[in-house]
């Protein structure tokens, strides 16, 4: 049996490691108490993340003693622990913000060879927000924002674990998480009951492993089928049908809508289908709007083109509609398909495909400094009270979606549509299309820092 790889948990007393630990494993192994130091030993156990298996090691909160003394002793287990390690997550308390001993644990752990995740629990809430603002200086980049104890932010660990875990027996364990051509694109295919998403599945198949009819909702959970196209692997999620809230009343469809929901968190590319017997309605933006806000790429698909009344203005209305409708993605890709004929499908995949490389790229920091510069020289930042906006430098801390971090003074007072005015500039000269951009803006804590 194939070695699991391992990933421990790290960080000074009390920030909710064991927490996390039994989350993961789903038992309540390790004791949990409100007093520093409850764990002294290291503490295995086989967790599964949203489908990803590993070992998880809960360690003891690391302290500075003599390596003699108990917690002397303690540090080195947890030291151990890092080092046989396919990952470390390195956990900080947002509420209670950085103090000296994580700065400390942060240096040793820049000198370890073990990857590093920075998560910030107890982030619930805006108890935590000043907390996260200042993890950012410990060098890890963006940390993931997570309640161990209510069970939110599990999704952006699966998603900061990933590329270390399914890489554990490779040699090179860096962090890279730009798409890997050879995974299989993660396409979910959403949209109102009765849409054709079973029908256009199995039309991409070319066989009946979907259930359809007229009635609308056979489908309630969410299947996940591996397949290729034209060489390349795909793995389709077909999703129940999601209606309004207010019409969602049996308890066996609210569970499925929030299956549906929940596909939509792990796949990568969306696509949203509409019958173009019925149009646009207001249903279908706001499924739009939960894809974009999850950070999913999202490709809109009219179904049912064959037998569409006045396609060329069905088209013109629809594109317009969501150009109004989803003013925070312009440009989203629209495409007419037919799940009964197959016209349509190779190009939707082909977007699909497209689509993903945008919302995995990573822009070189040459590159990305030489537009920021362009971008600022080209329309200025206001200058709110007479007083300057200074901006000085921009990161991307991850992709998919592509996410940006821009430094500078004052940048809290820059006005929403010059950062629109950024992500679109980036969309438009990067190459991310209409994929969803994520832009933060950060401060220097001294208020008269220039």
């Amino acid at each position: 049996m194939a070695r699991l790889p391992s990933v421990a948990i790290v960080g000074r007393p009390n920030v909710g490691k064991s927490t996390l630990f039994n989350r993961l494993v789903g038992k309540k192994l390790a004791l949990v108490d409100d007093r520093p130091g409850v764990t002294r030993d290291r503490r295995e156990g086989d967790a599964s993340l949203l489908g990803l298996d590993f070992r998880v090691v809960d360690t003891a909160g690391y302290e500075d003693h003599d390596a003699q003394s108990l917690p002397g002793r303690m540090r080195l287990q947890t030291e151990a622990a890092v080092a046989g390690a396919d990952v470390a997550l390195f956990m900080v308390d947002a509420r209670a913000g950085i103090v000296p001993l994580d700065e400390e644990i942060a240096r040793w752990l820049r000198g370890s060879t073990t990857p590093i995740v920075l998560v910030a629990n107890k982030a619930e809430g805006r108890a935590g927000e000043q907390g996260i603002l200042e993890a950012l200086a410990l060098g890890f980049g963006d940390p993931v924002q997570l309640s161990a104890e209510h069970g939110e932010g599990i999704g952006d660990l699966f998603e900061a674990l990933l590329p270390h875990l399914e890489r554990a027996d490779d040699d090179d364990l860096e962090l890279e998480d730009e798409e890997d051509p050879a995974a299989p694109l993660k396409l979910a295919i959403v949209g109102r009951p009765n849409a054709g998403k079973s029908t256009l599945v199995n039309r991409m198949l070319g066989e009946d492993r979907m259930i359809t009819g007229p009635e609308a909702g056979i489908t309630r959970d969410s299947i996940a089928i591996d397949w290729e196209w034209q060489g390349r692997p795909v793995r389709l999620i077909d999703t129940a049908g999601m209606r309004k809230r207010a019409k969602v009343q049996d308890k066996l469809e609210k569970l499925s809508v929030a299956d549906a929901l929940h596909a939509v968190d792990f796949a990568e590319v969306v696509v949203l289908l509409l019958d173009a017997t019925l149009g646009l309605e207001s249903q279908d933006l706001r499924i739009a709007d939960r894809v974009l806000e999850e950070g999913r790429a999202l490709i809109i698909a009219l179904n049912k083109w064959d037998v569409a009344q006045d396609p060329s203005s069905l088209f013109n209305g629809v594109k317009a509609a969501l150009g109004d409708g989803l003013s925070q993605v312009k440009g989203v890709p629209l495409i007419t398909v037919s799940a009964m004929t197959g016209r349509g499908i190779d190009q939707l995949l082909a977007a699909a495909f497209e689509t993903r490389e945008a919302w995995s790229r990573r822009v070189p920091t040459g590159e990305l400094n030489r537009w920021f510069e362009r971008a600022i020289e080209a329309n200025p930042p206001p200058a709110p009270g007479g007083k300057r906006i200074k901006m000085r430098y921009v990161t991307q801390v991850k992709s998919r979606p592509p996410s940006f971090v821009i430094f500078g003074t004052r940048v809290d007072q820059l006005p929403a549509s010059y950062e629109r005015y950024l992500v679109n500039s980036a969309r438009r000269d990067l190459g991310f299309g209409a994929v969803p951009i994520r832009l933060t803006l950060r401060a220097p804590k001294n208020p008269f820092g220039t």
